[in-house]
């Protein structure tokens, strides 16, 4: 089990090595300035934070007057991340295009890249961080 120290460190690190990325991507990919894409970046990953809290509330209070409880099935968890994403992306898009001076669909593109970035991402930096900063517990076989 890590601690609660490697847990902040984890999730500190997440976030600035991803908001780096995503800016030198976005700047030399798309041309957008590095401290624009920063500033959204910076912005939105707050935001996301906040909001991710506010919705976790928000469900667990569906949950209980939907199904009794707050435990969640497998169908529970896909409706909850599905619409805990369309949620986040109703709110960002129209910011992003705003912001970026692009068209909703160009922000929705954008969007789409980034869902695919942190698919990857995810992965690598937890396998990473797994291997610079390993738990004392064994691997499962499986």
């Amino acid at each position: 089990m890590r601690t609660t120290f490697d847990r902040i460190r984890h999730a500190i690190g997440f976030e600035l090595i991803a908001l780096m990325l995503i800016m030198l991507g976005f700047s030399l990919l798309m041309d957008f300035e590095v401290h624009k894409i920063g500033l959204l970046g910076l912005a939105f990953s707050v935001f996301t934070t906040g909001w991710n809290f506010i919705y976790n509330i928000l469900f667990d209070k569906a949950m209980m007057k939907y199904a009794g409880q707050t435990g969640k099935a497998f169908k529970h968890r896909i409706i909850h991340a599905l619409v805990f994403e369309a949620t986040l992306l109703w709110l960002t898009l129209p910011v992003m295009a705003w912001f970026l001076e692009i068209s909703l669909l160009e922000a929705f593109i954008m969007d789409l890249g980034l869902v695919v970035f942190y698919l990857f991402y995810t992965y690598g930096y937890n396998w990473a961080y797994d291997q610079l900063f390993p738990t004392q517990q064994p691997l499962p076989l499986s």
